[in-house]
């Protein structure tokens, strides 16, 4: 297990959030339970419901946490607690009150990107003056650079995912569901340390055609190729890796093709990731390798997504995002050509950006494997 957080970590997350929102020209932040809370103060409310919770960051301020008096004692135990000033308010009375007295009343804030719309609506309803603008707009770098404690995490979870895929290689693929085998996915994730599944993607034959399909009661039949796409948290970070394989031992020289072309485009994209790199630019040379190849019209999807205490989050590694790499960002590489009708081929690693290149966090073979 690795070691807990400590209050200084939050404390440094804190200050460094109010830092970026300052020089943002953001009169500060509004954070809403979800993965931007549990950032900042390692709070995740028991329930998140109808009633007002919220961290106010204010550069130069310290920063205060607002929450109903019933849940007070559990904010106040959350391990970044002790850096904040823990405000709250009783049903029956006006929540906004107390963010109405710390907000400027013409600021501009960012706010996250989950919050509910009742409660956006509330504060512009109390400061009409104020306005907003979502977190990936004004700041994606907020918890886009990982630290070494976060990384430690992120690597133990691309391991655990690499030996949850060596466990499905062993059982058998024909003639069982895909419900099945994503079941088998799922229990070997947990076996290995996860918390937490997120998805269990397994497409098989016309299925591994739709890159986000849902495993369903098709029977898995010799012959099939097959896209597992799977992964969810592990000590509170994610894991996410795909690799293709072919049901049987006779595979068809187009579906070798296919698998080596991907192959490629995702050696492609991984070698082109170094600092100050556009995050595009792990799109294009991924891509690159497709189109050439005459495959770029099946290549439907961006290359890749960051990675961190969600499975999808900033940066993403997509045309138009100029947004250069900086070293302990993490993210996908995650090239495919889906082929309607007939199958799917994808490959996917997570990556870290090191001083001078970039580290993958799984490290299973990329060859087509067949299993039985």
């Amino acid at each position: 297990m690795p070691q807990p957080f400590t209050t200084r970590d939050f404390a440094d997350r804190m200050a460094r959030a109010a830092t970026a929102a300052d020089d943002a020209g953001l009169a500060g932040l509004v954070i809403t339970p979800g993965p931007d809370l549990v950032h900042l103060t390692g709070y995740r409310p028991t329930a998140i419901t109808e009633r007002l919770t919220a961290l106010l960051i204010t550069p130069g301020e310290q920063p205060v946490l607002i929450v109903p008096k019933l849940e007070r004692p559990d904010a106040e135990a959350a391990p970044g607690a002790a850096a904040v000033r823990v405000t709250d308010w009783t049903d029956g009375s006006d929540p906004y009150r107390a963010a109405r007295e710390l907000l400027d009343p013409t600021g501009w804030y960012g706010i996250s990107d989950g919050a509910w719309a009742m409660h956006l609506i509330a504060l512009q309803e109390a400061l009409p003056g104020t306005s907003y603008t979502s977190l990936t707009a004004s700041l994606p770098m907020l918890r886009a650079v990982k630290g070494a404690d976060e990384l430690e995490r992120l690597a133990a979870a691309g391991a655990a995912a690499d030996a949850a895929y060596r466990d499905i290689l062993t059982v058998p693929f024909a003639g069982r569901t895909e419900n099945e085998v994503a079941a088998d996915l799922a229990e070997a994730l947990r076996r290995h340390g996860h918390s937490q599944v997120d998805f269990t993607v397994v497409g098989s034959g016309p299925n591994g055609a739709n890159p986000h399909h849902e495993a369903g009661d098709r029977v898995i039949a010799e012959g099939d190729t097959v896209v597992l796409d799977f992964g969810g948290l592990k000590d509170g970070y994610g894991s996410d890796t795909t690799r293709t394989v072919h049901v049987g031992a006779e595979v068809p020289a187009e579906v070798r093709e296919v698998h080596e072309i991907v192959r490629r485009a995702q050696q492609a994209g991984f070698e082109a990731v170094r600092p100050g790199v556009a995050c595009q630019e792990i799109d294009r040379a991924a891509r690159r390798v497709i189109t050439d190849a005459g495959y770029g019209e099946y290549f439907i999807h961006r290359t890749g997504h960051g990675i961190g205490l969600t499975t999808h989050e900033p940066p993403y590694m997509v045309e138009g995002e100029r947004q250069p790499l900086v070293p302990g960002m993490c993210f996908s590489v995650e090239p495919g050509i889906y082929l309607p009708g007939r199958f799917g081929v994808r490959i996917e690693d997570i990556v870290t950006v090191t001083e001078d290149g970039g580290r993958r966090f799984n490290s299973t073979p990329h060859d087509l494997a067949v299993v039985g």
